[in-house]
């Protein structure tokens, strides 16, 4: 008998390799660094004496030996992952509700995808969004309102546990002919004569004020508007300049509707933010809501542009 060194994780880096199409995304999604998930391609190539995939392809494509361990792969790891779902309902004993509650008008883009994924995977759990945009997601886990809250800082003083999602790049939008257009960077300086338009919510939940503008000291003229795609479309209009997650703007980019830059903190590195889930410490240990994080990561890495998994 030929003994394999085939280990569950190895099909499970196969796979990421195929959906994410390089070693640096895939590397993420397993939360691996990329140096470890070379070592453990080249381990497995070593073992059966030949190449699996193809070096420096875009995407990546897959020899004929690492093929035919796709296809395990794609046999063996999604039954593994359905019969570990099947046991987690028996123990459950029963179907459960996950009601989500957002701070981020952007995040809808994003959660929809990986709600549609978890729908296929838990048929029996109520899924819901709760109504509206909430500055204080958080409460709404204390007043039994919400199971799940999407937030963008994790702050140690609440009695909640955090699960990391991920780190997203924030660009400056601008005008196709705005003089702005002709910068490599947009600083706080940038903004001091322009009029910022920004969704209708507190200071606090905007990283371009609190990470850029507050401490310059600058505070531009202000307009506000519910909808990215209003937003944008007064960018355009020249009537201001706006800072959005690039993933939440990247298809009008592509149609070059307005012009992205980054733009400068203070300690001179490009704005990002952050997401987090953040539940009740007793839910966050029900089988369901471990996979819904982990799905929302999952779906995240592979379909959003230049994030980065915390």
């Amino acid at each position: 008998m030929i003994r394999s060194p085939l280990e569950l994780r190895h099909l499970q880096t196969l796979l990421a390799l195929r959906d994410t199409g390089n070693l640096s995304r895939a590397a993420q999604l397993l939360c691996l660094t990329q140096s470890a998930l070379s070592h453990q391609l080249k381990a497995l190539e070593a073992h059966f004496g030949m190449p699996l995939f193809v070096r420096k392809s875009a995407p990546l494509s897959f020899t004929p030996g690492g093929k035919r361990l796709l296809t395990l792969a794609a046999e063996v790891v999604p039954a593994i992952e359905a019969a570990e779902r099947d046991v987690a309902r028996l123990a459950l004993g029963t179907g459960g509700m996950l009601r989500i509650a957002v701070e981020c008008h952007t995040c809808f883009d994003w959660l929809m995808p990986a709600m549609d994924v978890f729908r296929q995977r838990w048929p029996e759990v109520e899924l819901d969004i709760v109504s509206g945009f909430h500055a204080d997601p958080i409460g709404l886990l204390h007043q039994d309102r919400a199971d799940l809250a999407i937030v963008a800082e994790a702050d140690p003083d609440e009695a909640v546990t955090y699960h990391p999602l991920f780190r997203f790049q924030i660009v400056g939008l601008v005008g196709n002919d705005h003089a702005l257009a002709h910068e490599a960077a947009l600083t706080a300086e940038h903004f001091r004569d322009e009029t910022l338009i920004t969704y209708p919510v507190p200071d606090d939940m905007l990283d371009i004020v609190r990470q850029v503008l507050k401490p310059a000291g600058i505070e531009p003229r202000r307009r506000t508007s519910e909808l990215t795609v209003a937003i944008l479309q007064l960018v355009a209009s020249r009537r201001g300049i706006a800072a959005l997650p690039l993933w939440a703007v990247s298809t009008y980019l592509d149609k070059h509707y307005v012009s992205a830059r980054p733009v400068l903190t203070a300690s001179n590195t490009a704005l990002a933010g952050e997401l987090y889930a953040a539940t009740l410490p007793a839910f966050a240990k029900r089988p369901y809501a471990v996979d819904f994080v982990s799905t929302m990561r999952e779906t995240s890495v592979l379909t959003l542009p230049q994030i980065e998994l915390l």
